[in-house]
């Protein structure tokens, strides 16, 4: 009787559910601490860390210049002349603070909701959204002119009577930045106190061991700590989830309060919170897809954390399109002369190339191929599309920006939009910011939570009692 081959099962798919497995199987406990750990605790850093990180800070070096010209020179050297008074600077603050969404949405509502496999990369999304914040918080201080007196925006008691008003949606970013800044710092850092005491207790140098020593506070694992512990992450996530909503809801309303066409709708906070969360997915890929490749973590960070990250996109993506949708629809139905201008000349003007592009980059490509499984499961094609999808969201906010100020009520007053070099250096000079950032946050913090990873083993039940060792990294 012939025998015929069997071809052996793929480890990366669950038999039980035939869906790719969050954890590849061969992990144990001993192996995920030194997997992760080691990233951290090794004396030799690689030269591809070096360069990268080398590029990062030249890069960086150009935000530098950028801003020491600019508090010199003042806010001239930027284009932002009538009648384009707002340019570069509040098209990447917008662009950078909606980057920072996904990394609260992990943590916290993801958590909420008892999702497992967001605790492979809940830790450096965190991380980017707190360096995304970073930069996107340098906008408005340099911005204003004269940055040594922002602190004018908040409201203290002074004697000079200089009051914000409280009635401009500015002043509510001021509020609503900072207060999304510092939960997310907290709770970033609340979730790294378990892991700094894994690092300080296998650390070899005495110097590092005295460091992690004073970030974990004094953990030592016990019941009591990690009752507190949990309630803390818990506490800090129901902070943090209405801070998803709120905070690029307030800067919709930077828009949505003028009465200019093209920006007074209703549809903008939904549509601003969607967009940010389609682009801060589309970052977390973009860094994600890198890391688990540079550093060997493919057995933590799977296709299942691909696959759903692309699903996301689909859904975050598709109340985008609607949200474009109805501005279209809305120009045409509100029997506005004003309104069916300003989407005629942002489609068809001398700027429409800008709006094609975000079409293509946010609505054509993605939502055509991310239903795809084959291709939300294809690591190569997902960073492309990432790069793509931030690409688009960067020109949403440049079309929203400058095609609706560019062409005003008055056609004496129509001009044009060219940024300078000096504006091109600021958002390049962030670029390279965050990433110098990023690679010092890889080396010298656990990028992926070694304790919630232990935590999904038993259940898991992908041990190397019950299976093979494949991919577990030692």
């Amino acid at each position: 009787m012939a025998t015929r081959d069997i071809k052996p099962a793929d480890p990366t798919i669950d038999p039980l559910t035939g869906e790719f497995r969050v954890l590849s199987p061969g992990w144990s406990f001993k192996s995920v601490t030194e997997k992760i750990s080691d990233i951290v605790l090794t004396p030799k850093t690689s030269l591809g860390w070096f360069a990268v990180f080398g590029v990062g800070g030249s890069v960086a070096v150009f935000l530098l210049v950028a801003v020491t010209w600019l508090f010199l020179k003042g806010v001239g050297i930027w284009a932002i002349t009538q009648p384009v008074a707002w340019g570069f600077a509040i098209i990447n603050f917008v662009w950078w603070i909606g980057i920072g969404h996904a990394g609260t949405l992990i943590s916290a509502i993801l958590l909420l909701f008892k999702q497992g496999w967001r605790n492979s990369i809940n830790r450096f999304a965190e991380a980017m959204t707190i360096f995304a914040v970073v930069c996107a918080g340098m906008f408005p201080l340099i911005h204003v002119g004269r940055p040594w007196l922002a602190y004018w925006l908040f409201p203290y008691p002074n004697t000079m009577n200089v009051w914000p008003q409280f009635r401009s949606p500015l002043l509510w970013d001021v509020f609503a930045v900072s207060t999304y800044a510092t939960i997310s710092i907290v709770f970033w850092y609340v979730g790294m106190i378990p892991d700094f005491g894994t690092l300080r207790d296998r650390s070899k140098s005495k110097f590092a061991a005295y460091i992690y020593g004073l970030a974990s506070l004094g953990w030592r694992g016990s019941v009591r700590h990690w009752m507190r512990y949990e309630t803390a992450s818990l506490l800090l996530a129901g902070l943090a989830t209405p801070l998803v909503l709120s905070v690029h809801t307030v800067i919709s309303f930077d828009f949505a309060v003028a009465i200019l066409p093209g920006w007074h709708t209703t549809i903008f906070p939904p549509y601003f919170v969607a967009g940010a969360i389609y682009s801060g997915f589309a970052m977390v890929l973009t860094l994600a897809i890198p890391l688990r490749k540079a550093y060997g973590l493919e057995g933590l960070v799977t296709t299942r954390h691909i696959d759903n990250m692309g699903k996301v996109m689909l859904g975050t993506g598709l109340i985008v399109a609607y949200g474009y949708g109805m501005e279209v629809f809305m120009a045409w139905y509100s029997a506005s002369h004003w309104e069916y201008f300003m989407m005629w000349n942002r489609m068809f003007g001398p700027m429409g190339w800008s709006y094609w592009v975000l079409i293509f980059c946010n609505i054509a490509f993605p939502l055509t191929t991310l239903w795809v499984r084959k291709l939300r499961t294809n690591i190569a094609f997902m960073f492309l599309i990432s790069i793509i999808v931030n690409t688009g969201m960067w020109f949403e906010r440049f079309v929203i920006v400058v095609t609706s100020l560019y062409r005003d009520f008055l056609p004496s007053s129509w001009g044009t939009y060219r940024a300078t070099k000096w504006d091109y250096m600021t958002y390049v000079g962030t670029l390279g910011l965050f990433t110098a950032l990023f690679l010092l946050f890889v080396r010298l913090l656990p990028m992926i939570p070694m304790n919630e990873i232990k935590m999904m083993l038993p259940s898991a039940k992908i041990t190397p009692k019950t299976e093979p060792a494949v991919g577990a990294g030692d």
